[in-house]
């Protein structure tokens, strides 16, 4: 597959939407009466909750405030900035 297909019509967008749930986790961490087993906010809740869990389990939340959704904002764009940012491995490729 082609490197610059696989990067702008999957990983940038995969990777765009995924901090956009992330974010959405912030948000929600802020109303914790917020019930995330019920729609709309099952929507951020079930594709990030298998990410969040070992992160919690290594970084507990800290004063109760659950920094695990930062911490991964912080990865993904690590990752797509490695990958795909202007000097990128990806971009080399192409």
């Amino acid at each position: 597959m082609n490197a610059s297909l696989l990067s702008n019509w999957f990983l940038g967008p995969l990777l765009g939407l995924m901090t956009l749930l992330f974010i959405c986790r912030i948000v929600l961490s802020w109303y914790p009466q917020a019930n995330l087993n019920r729609l709309p906010f099952l929507l951020a809740a079930w594709p990030t909750e298998p990410f969040l869990i070992p992160v919690r389990k290594l970084v507990p939340p800290i004063g109760g405030v659950d920094i695990s959704p930062i911490i991964w904002v912080g990865i993904i764009s690590l990752i797509r900035e490695l990958l795909l940012g202007q000097q990128g491995l990806l971009r080399m490729l192409a």
